[in-house]
């Protein structure tokens, strides 16, 4: 398959690099963080200083927080990669900013948006969904097929982002049905832990119930996760507008509980 590189090598990352690695693919890895790149190095990954270093890769992985650390970090090295290369983008964003990538270069781009933990990551069970050209979405899948499983292909670019915002509008709603069922039980006189360890094994249950369970107990869940389902909201409502979809039911669902989600990136919802 030849040299990856990688940018982006955070609490997801780092372990998608890991996976790479004990799969015997050579990796290249920009980061800033030093103990991070320590860790990697001494896994037997090789760092770079600039990550333009990047571009000499024959595939580029990208695991960014957002749409403006893409558009930071990514044009340079885009700008360098040759015809025959690959970025995939696991980036959680909005469809269009890949679609600003593209010109500024000659490499293919898979979108490559994702659904799961870290924990996920390093069982090499994450959830992947790829859109882009077949011939670019085959090499995608070999490289993720290290720490992903399973692996759905959805179709042109940036249908995989289409996919990963709705699954995430669904979940947040999803989230606060479940965090507001938990009120309901403490006011009933159940025990927090009592109600998540019934909903793991009863009809009532959902990812989301066991997420809460293992980030310790809805407190803890509303802190982690708020700043990321803002995020995505705030894309998945622009991308929905923007294609004539109107999801205003969803979205006040996905607004209507004991996470702060009303006030999205951008003043997206009021």
């Amino acid at each position: 398959m030849g040299t990856i590189g990688f940018v982006g090598a955070g609490s997801i990352g780092e372990p998608m690099v890991e996976r790479l690695l004990a799969a015997g693919h050579p990796v290249r890895v920009f980061a800033r963080r030093t103990e991070v790149r320590d860790r990697l190095r001494a896994a037997g990954a090789e760092l770079v200083d600039r990550v333009r270093y990047l571009a000499a890769c024959d595939v580029v992985v990208s695991c960014l927080y957002d749409d403006a650390q893409v558009l930071d970090v990514l044009p340079e090295v885009v700008r360098e990669m040759a015809a025959s290369t690959v970025l995939v983008s696991h980036t959680t964003g909005r469809p269009e900013t890949l679609s600003r990538l593209a010109p500024m270069g000659k490499a293919a781009i898979v979108d490559a948006a994702f659904s799961g933990t870290a924990e996920a990551v390093r069982a090499g069970r994450l959830t992947v969904y790829l859109g882009g050209e077949p011939g670019p979405v085959a090499t995608a899948r070999e490289i993720v097929g290290a720490y992903a499983d399973p692996v759905i292909t959805t179709g042109s670019l940036g249908s995989a982002l289409r996919v990963k915002l709705l699954n995430n509008l669904l979940f947040a709603a999803i989230s606060q049905v479940t965090l507001r069922g938990l009120e309901a039980g403490l006011v009933m006189g159940i025990d927090e832990s009592v109600l998540l360890e019934a909903l793991a094994v009863g009809s009532g249950g959902s990812s989301a119930g066991r997420y809460i369970a293992a980030r310790g107990g809805a407190e803890r869940y509303v802190a982690a996760v708020t700043p990321f389902l803002r995020k995505d909201l705030a894309a998945c409502r622009e991308t929905a507008a923007g294609l004539g979809a109107d999801l205003a039911k969803l979205l006040a669902a996905a607004c209507d509980g004991p996470m702060d989600l009303e006030n999205l990136e951008n003043g997206v919802v009021r």
